[in-house]
């Protein structure tokens, strides 16, 4: 397994050496070699693209898949699941241990902690290192995570993702609480991701706002990084973010810093080719904000299984750790088609996530498409069910930048009657609404769905700050919008 720790692609050795070129040899002293059981690899660190492509074709490559298979699932389940019999934790974690290894049992019910832990356990599992940095990460801010537990009577520590695999190499995971420091911290987890390119390195704000502190490395390193110097990084964002009457100091991640700092031209759609490769490379970083444990996972090994690096955004839940409806079958993890509870969109990350509702390709009886990011689509759907909506199709745009401008038009086409609505719980100013709203122009213009001014916007009204400090009034807002995106009279502009 230590073995495995930096190495990505695996070359069989057998007839490659009238394939390897003087600079590949020239620079093997950097290169991780191994041997498996009736088998030879090479195995190169991909983080230089040049030694890639100099080493023989794509078609020779052998790359790991992002998807994982039920038996390892359920194995590393079970381990991030157990505590050794005579570990004495607090009677709550106990709980919650015990809550957990009935989900992984059952298949069922896959929370975001455990997706979470899932994630980082099978990259482990495939000799990956995982590092995660922050304000109360071991135990998570909102009480969630629990990657490190303490013994009540002794004071001894347990991280259940140190034990994964037999024997395992203590260095793979890494989880670390940090100071009230982001500007520092953020920084270190910068240059330790640069130097790190096949390791996982997550940094998380206590709050997504907290994040302020750190804007310098923001604007002068993670966004521009890449454009200035051509360094490539991986680092992972995760930014809790989320209006739930906690504050203006609480609830917004700032995520429309994220998407201004975005560099693709909003009147310009892409080249979408099948792997979305080229607009992805194209992009200076990544901006979610997804819904669903699945899709959190996966979109946490898509950081890691490809062969080049970009920073990732993450706009973080917190009601969601716990909602009753923010749940994923087991299924939505591993590499088998066609089991039940199998998602019809498959076992990969879902850039948009379509109306749950099981429509067809052409709806015309759909009188109103509601795109929206986040939590706030839970509160729309429980609205839609209470009016009992069946004219209205939700979806869920997950990855905000790049723009995913193919589902959306496929969306489009689907519903070709419906009135089309951008809701958000943030304020005018605020939110993805100013970075969508071009972008979805361009791809109904495509289409010959209509003017700028038929993207209607439902969500709070411009304001200086985040939101309210009256819990109150917070209430009343956030009803106020999502009745208003279910409405039975049109939705005026904006």
């Amino acid at each position: 397994m230590k073995s495995l720790l930096k190495a990505k692609i695996m070359f069989p050795t057998r007839g490659i050496g009238s394939r390897l070129t003087g600079l590949a040899l020239s620079h093997l002293s950097k290169f991780h070699v191994f041997a498996t059981p009736g088998n030879s690899f090479i195995c190169v660190d991909y983080a230089c693209s040049l030694c890639l492509q100099q080493l023989c074709h794509p078609s020779s490559l052998k790359c790991l898949l992002c998807r994982v298979k039920p038996e390892v699932l359920k194995r590393v389940g079970q381990a991030i699941t157990t505590l050794p019999e005579s570990f004495k934790p607090h009677r709550a974690v106990k709980k919650i241990f015990e809550q957990r290894a009935a989900m992984i049992e059952s298949g069922e019910g896959i929370d975001w902690a455990v997706a979470e832990a899932l994630a980082f356990a099978a990259l482990i599992v495939e000799g990956n290192h995982v590092r995660l940095s922050g304000q109360d990460v071991e135990r998570g801010t909102f009480s969630h995570r629990h990657s490190v537990v303490h013994d009540q009577e002794t004071g001894a520590k347990y991280c259940p993702l140190d034990h994964v695999v037999m024997n395992q190499n203590e260095e793979l995971f890494t989880v670390s609480n940090s100071s009230l420091s982001e500007f520092a911290v953020l920084g270190f987890e910068l240059g330790y991701s640069m130097e790190n390119p096949n390791s996982l390195v997550l940094w998380e704000a206590q709050f997504g706002d907290f994040s302020n502190g750190a804007q310098v490395m923001f604007d002068q390193f993670l966004s521009s990084g890449e454009a200035k110097w051509l360094r490539q990084t991986g680092l992972v964002v995760l930014l809790p973010h989320g209006y739930d009457g906690q504050g203006p100091e609480h609830s917004s991640s700032r995520l429309e810093r994220f998407l201004q700092m975005s560099d693709d031209n909003p009147f310009v759609i892409p080249e979408m080719d099948p792997t979305l490769r080229k607009q992805i490379q194209e992009c200076n970083w990544q901006v979610v904000n997804v819904t669903t444990p699945a899709n959190y996972f996966h979109v946490l090994r898509r950081q890691i299984h490809r062969d080049f690096r970009k920073p990732l955004i993450v706009t973080a839940p917190k009601n969601l750790l716990r909602h009753k409806e923010c749940k994923s079958n087991l299924s939505e993890f591993d590499d088998v088609e066609g089991h039940p509870g199998f998602d019809k969109q498959g076992t990969r990350f879902k850039r948009l996530i379509k109306d749950r509702n099981d429509h067809k390709e052409v709806e015309e009886g759909i009188n109103r498409l509601v795109l929206c990011s986040g939590k706030v689509y839970y509160e729309l759907d429980d609205e839609r069910k209470k009016s009992e909506r069946s004219d209205v199709a939700i979806c869920r745009v997950e990855q905000l930048s790049p723009f995913p401008y193919d589902l959306i038009q496929r969306e489009l086409k689907r519903y070709p009657n419906a009135e089309i609505v951008w809701c958000q719980e943030e304020p005018m100013n605020m939110g993805a609404y100013s970075y969508i709203s071009p972008r979805l122009y361009s791809a109904m213009k495509t289409l010959g769905r209509g003017t700028f001014e038929d993207i209607k916007y439902v969500g709070r009204a411009p304001s200086a700050a985040t939101a309210t400090g009256f819990l109150t009034v917070h209430v009343q807002e956030q009803s106020e919008l999502v009745k208003k995106a279910l409405q039975p009279e049109l939705i005026k502009f904006p």
